[in-house]
């Protein structure tokens, strides 16, 4: 099973097809894909690639600044927030890191990576996996949480975040909000925060919402001092030239970013209700473009289900190997209405036993 949904390269020469030949519904992607003034862009900054890019990258974040109301100081620019993640606990070298679960893999190989102990808040299935009342304060350095929530989309309101955040940085940990899928709920962002919390730090991804995970590009917003210190560890010249040109033309797509929220919002409340009428299927609540699905089908778990889908050509996510999940769980990307409905087809044979 992938570590991590996307692979849809290793999945098809597993296959023996050709990418086109699959739907993937592993990657939570913008089903709208990347921004139209994208293309042009990148053709104009190719011209610039004979030289080693900005390694500050200070036009796109006097633009990220400008955006979000924050000085360039207070922002880090990133080979995708991933390669942040782990620059984080490198550069403050926690003892012990606490995670809140179910969660992005990648934060507990970030923390061992850096020597530190890591520990686990689990939230409840009956709560929906959404993250409720406060966080140990003493438990760690450093913590990661994210919201909305990942692998479940579940969104905690912005004051209860900032209340969460606040009670954790007062007893002097950094927390590491990561906000990867929040341009879908920009309103929700802890963005305006940071002023008042010093401790904090926010994660955010061109990826997922500008549909550009090939070109690899995040920002870390916080403190200047906290961000500082984190930029002193990342390598050179770790986000391309071309990364650089492409964030810039996405923050400049107003149009494309409201219809992306529109169309993301209709498709998945279409989506749910649709998944939720098949029988022996449990969908949880979400503000993303994912959902998290629970099979309740007897014999059926998520490898089964994933292995019978695969052989209709369409990739979802096994979500067994989240701390917190088991093998009843998969999660699904939220795509353009007619791809979510043949993949509502595909779930339905296999649920009713129509074609096994």
């Amino acid at each position: 099973m992938p570590e991590h949904g996307g692979d849809i390269y290793g999945i098809a020469r597993e296959l023996g097809l050709a990418p086109g030949e699959l739907l993937d519904f592993s990657a939570s992607i913008n089903p709208l894909g990347f921004p139209p003034g994208l293309p042009s862009a990148l053709s104009q900054a190719l011209a610039e690639v004979v030289h080693y890019p900005d390694r500050r990258c200070t036009a796109l974040r006097e633009e990220l600044a400008a955006y979000h109301g924050l000085s360039p100081a207070q922002i880090l620019v990133g080979n995708g927030s991933t390669e942040l993640i782990y620059l984080i606990p490198r550069a403050l070298r926690p003892r012990r890191g606490l995670i809140v679960a179910p969660a992005f893999g990648e934060y507990d190989k970030a923390l061992r990576a850096a020597g530190a102990e890591v520990r686990w808040h689990v939230t409840a299935e009956a709560d929906g996996f959404t993250l409720r009342g406060p966080l140990d304060p003493g438990a760690a350095e450093l913590v990661f949480l994210a919201n909305p929530a990942s692998p479940s989309g579940a969104l905690v309101p912005p004051e209860e975040m900032a209340a969460v955040v606040r009670r954790l940085t007062a007893r002097g940990a950094v927390a590491v909000l990561d906000e990867a899928f929040i341009d879908f709920v920009e309103e929700a962002s802890l963005k305006h925060a940071l002023s008042r919390v010093p401790g904090l730090m926010v994660l955010r991804s061109f990826t997922k919402f500008f549909g550009i995970p090939g070109l690899r590009l995040g920002y870390l917003l916080g403190a200047a001092e906290l961000v500082a210190r984190v930029g002193a560890v990342q390598e050179p010249w770790s986000v391309s030239t071309l990364a650089q040109a492409a964030g810039r033309a996405c923050l400049a797509e107003a149009d494309f970013m409201a219809r992306s929220r529109r169309m993301v919002a209709e498709a998945r409340e279409r989506f749910q209700g649709q998944l939720a009428g098949l029988p022996g299927l449990r969908v949880f609540p979400s503000a993303a473009n994912y959902l998290l699905l629970k099979l309740a089908q007897p014999g059926l778990d998520a490898a089964t289900v994933r292995r019978r889908l695969l052989a209709r050509g369409l990739i979802i996510r096994d979500a067994s190997n989240f701390r917190g999940l088991n093998e009843r769980f998969v999660r699904v990307a939220v795509r353009r209405p007619e791809e979510n409905d043949r993949l509502v087809a595909a779930l339905a044979e296999i649920l009713l036993g129509a074609s096994e």
